[in-house]
């Protein structure tokens, strides 16, 4: 019998796994899907826990609940991938041979990356929200903050959704508003991009709305270290931001596992045909989701949008025919403004965010590149959509294919 084997239970692992055991015959293949952790989160909620907009236990459910039964679900942590002779090998002891693999083990934090970050301050006055602990322990101390300067930062990109950031500093506006303590305090944007945004008409937008919120942009910041005592971050340019709470989005890292696979680059992410999703050394491995060094938005959108790519390809490639599906780098992502609004940005490799109208060209309802409440709504629609059809296997409503038709092509 052949094995296809699956790294990660995540969004992308768990997808992954039921679509394909439902392409492949039983009789001739099993599914096995290994992960280090019970736990399934919904990662977009991070960002809503420190606001009490979401309480932590709604983001967190057990991951053998989305995956189908007849998939083998092995909970331990990976040691070592040995691509040359097919297997894995678990920390416990345990090798998995494969015919092919899927590598879906997602990115996480590394603040050990940035000097100082994980100093005296770390979850005192600094903190995180891209992980669900991170994310808690923000939420207390917003509770207890009380003015002053708060510093939103990013350490480096690629990150894992990349306007996370920005929906969190509009978020502090809006919660701080709603305290009555804006005017107590100074919110400031630190970014190692020279703008908003990487794509220049959604960045001038941004941009706009950052200005008009009183929000202060401090471009091109990148970190050389954190000095706690002194509560300032230092940028290589000798620039310095004092904080009295900073909110830190450290260096993103692939799986370590990766590094000692011999398998990643730099970063520790797989490098992979951006199209095909085929790893580039490997015809027998696929990488998808975060794990994949593609310059795609590492988001769960995505992810989805990957998933048609990946089923049609990894099909081919165990019939031994050409690999066909090209992904063309879509993403849809909602950008949270504050104040029961959102913007909505949708792009692919070769087309940046663009105004029109979302998901049906010149109608919408949903319109791009400008707030609205609806946006808004659709924002918190996709906790249902994720937990209620991606998580299950059930096709989402919306094209994977990015379409340029309905939006302003003068700006492209």
């Amino acid at each position: 019998m052949k094995t296809l084997l699956i790294l990660g239970a995540g969004t992308a692992g768990t997808m992954i796994a039921r679509k394909m055991v439902n392409k492949l015959d039983s009789r001739d293949w099993k599914v096995i899907v290994v992960d280090k952790d019970q736990q399934h989160y919904y990662q977009p909620g991070f960002l809503f826990i420190p606001f009490g907009i979401y309480k932590p236990e709604a983001v967190v459910r057990p991951k053998k609940n989305y995956l189908p039964r007849n998939v083998e679900f092995v909970l331990a942590d990976v040691e070592q991938i040995q691509p040359q002779e097919n297997r894995v090998t678990l920390a416990g002891g345990r090798v998995i041979n494969y015919d092919f693999l899927v590598i879906a083990t997602g990115t996480d934090i590394a603040p050990e990356q940035t000097e100082g970050l994980l100093g005296g301050g770390w979850r005192q006055n600094i903190f995180d929200f891209y992980t669900y602990d991170g994310a808690v322990a923000l939420s207390k101390a917003l509770k207890n903050f009380n003015g002053g300067r708060l510093v939103m930062h990013i350490s480096e990109m690629p990150i894992k959704c990349p306007v996370a950031p920005l929906e969190f500093i509009f978020l502090a506006d809006w919660y701080l508003k709603q305290r009555g303590i804006r005017n107590k305090t100074e919110l400031v944007y630190a970014t190692p991009l020279p703008g908003a945004f990487t794509k220049p008409v959604a960045a001038a937008a941004l941009g706009d709305m950052l200005t008009k919120k009183g929000i202060h942009v401090e471009p091109e910041f990148n970190i050389m270290e954190v000095d706690s005592g002194a509560n300032l971050i230092r940028s290589y340019d000798e620039r310095e931001i004092p904080y009295d709470l900073l909110v830190t989005v450290p260096v993103n890292m692939g799986a370590k596992m990766i590094q000692r696979s011999g398998l990643g680059d730099d970063l520790n992410y797989v490098p992979t045909n951006k199209h095909t999703l085929q790893s580039d050394r490997f015809e027998n491995i696929f990488a998808m989701g975060d794990a994949a060094n593609i310059p795609a938005s590492k988001a769960g959108s995505v992810i989805h949008f990957q998933m048609e790519t990946v089923v049609e390809n990894l099909l081919a490639a165990i019939q031994g025919k050409p690999l066909h599906a090209e992904f063309d780098g879509h993403a849809i992502c909602f950008v949270e403004t504050g104040f029961s609004k959102a913007f909505l940005i949708d792009f692919s490799y070769d087309v940046q965010p663009l105004p029109g109208k979302y998901p049906v060209p010149g109608v919408g309802p949903m319109t791009l590149l400008r707030e609205s409440g609806l946006n808004h709504l659709g924002k918190l629609g996709f906790y249902y959509m994720y937990w209620d059809l991606m998580m299950k296997g059930i096709d989402v409503p919306l094209p994977s294919k990015f379409s340029i038709a309905g939006k302003d092509r003068s700006l492209a």
